[in-house]
């Protein structure tokens, strides 16, 4: 792969301004006509008048808001007769039109001023720290992405796991995603979000807590920190991960960049776990991308009483696969023999008893003493058997004898402290 040359990171640059992520009509005449020659074709082309404002002479601000226009009406010129737009064929009029204002206003030299002054840098196709995986997105692929931190994110990208969620979570929901991006990050996982409220900033909260790497996904500029109240843990993520974005310095977020970005952390990932999401969730969107982009979907179970766990359960009992914690999320996504361990409950001291031991055990009245003939005969086996087997338990604590006749003893037993889920 050839190194990008400075002309192609200067179009790409201002064309992040123009087209909004995910554009498949952008990507398509992108791929088509090359990053160069597509600029040129939208600042040098025909073009409507741009509107100004009444008596005022002053351009009207570009269009940020993500929602385009259709593509359906047909390519006419300011008479009124059929334009060709032969350049970009299935795109419609309207949304040419809407490139060429935004064009005008592009400053890509200036965007990539801005995002050196703030320790960024800005990452096209064809730099060695691309992640591949991205490309898996063909048109929908990001036009570029603008990053802050220190870290390398191709190599970052190689052994990552996304873990999103809702917003309004419960406190199990944090404490659960906490959890699991703790864990993750202590065995060397990067831990891939969206930098909410909720989830999202458990999420980084606990790969950041246990001292390891996190990726941040924005929706908006990198250097303009959304949600605000999450100012500072954004900030940190700068300085000990990643915060990435598709929109150049000084971006605002709008619904529907946020719904766009989660094709990017689904892509960018090995896997995506939903922690907890409604029905209607941004969080399932990312899981079905996944699902679509051939990554593993995973979902972590909740109340069945609790609607931010409906979202999770309808996943569930689809593609999705079933996990509780960090070692179960690397035995589905990491490498070969990798496996979590065994699930089993608690060992009870009973359970290390010889089956013939344990046997006759089970031969004793619950709350009762009885003779040796009456055990024997309910254990099916001989008194001689029965009596070197009882002084067995006797030994060990678990029956004693009171005159001619034995009984369990009356020693509660102590619960086990093991964790749940543990070896």
């Amino acid at each position: 792969m050839t190194t990008p040359s400075d002309e192609e990171r200067l179009a790409r640059a201002a064309l992040t301004h123009i087209i909004e992520p995910g554009d498949p009509h952008a990507g398509r005449a992108l791929r088509h006509h090359g990053p160069t020659h597509f600029l040129q074709l939208l600042t040098d082309g025909p073009s409507e008048p741009v509107p100004t404002r009444a008596g005022t002479g002053t351009l009207l601000p570009a269009a940020r808001d993500a929602t385009e226009p259709r593509d359906e009406e047909p390519a006419t010129g300011t008479s009124g007769a059929p334009r060709d737009n032969t350049a970009f064929p299935g795109t419609g009029d309207k949304r040419i039109e809407s490139w060429r204002r935004r064009a005008r206003t592009a400053t890509p030299e200036s965007d990539l001023d801005r995002i050196t002054r703030c320790g960024g840098r800005f990452l096209i196709p064809g730099d060695t720290e691309w992640p591949s995986q991205l490309d898996d997105l063909h048109d929908t692929r990001p036009i570029g992405l603008w990053i802050r931190g220190p870290a390398d994110l191709r190599s970052w990208a190689l052994r990552s796991v996304a873990v999103v969620g809702a917003r309004a979570c419960t406190p199990y929901g944090a404490h659960t995603a906490a959890t699991l991006a703790a864990g993750l990050a202590e065995r060397g996982w990067v831990v891939v979000s969206g930098a909410a409220f909720g989830i999202d900033g458990a999420a980084h909260r606990g790969a950041l807590g246990s001292g390891g790497a996190t990726v941040a996904v924005l929706a908006c500029g990198v250097d303009m920190p959304y949600p605000r109240g999450h100012a500072a843990l954004i900030r940190r993520i700068a300085e000990q991960g990643l915060v990435i974005g598709e929109l150049p310095p000084g971006s605002h977020p709008t619904r529907s960049r946020f719904v766009l970005r989660n094709r990017v952390i689904a892509a960018l990932t090995r896997g995506t776990v939903v922690v907890e999401a409604e029905y209607r969730s941004g969080s399932l969107v990312t899981a079905r991308a996944a699902a679509t982009l051939g990554r593993h979907t995973m979902g972590v179970p909740g109340p069945v009483t609790s609607g931010l766990s409906a979202g999770v359960h309808e996943l569930l009992r689809g593609e999705a696969t079933l996990v509780t914690d960090a070692t179960e999320i690397i035995e589905l996504i990491g490498d070969i023999g990798q496996f979590a361990p065994p699930r089993r409950g608690p060992v009870l001291p009973r359970d290390l008893l010889d089956p013939d031991t344990a046997h006759i055990l089970e031969a004793l009245p619950g709350h009762h003493p009885a003779p040796l003939d009456a055990i024997a005969a309910r254990a099916g086996t001989s008194p001689d058997h029965t009596l070197a087997k009882l002084y067995e338990l006797h030994s060990l604590g678990f029956v004693e004898r009171q005159q001619d006749d034995w009984r369990l003893t009356n020693t509660r037993t102590e619960p086990s402290n093991a964790r749940h889920g543990g070896t």
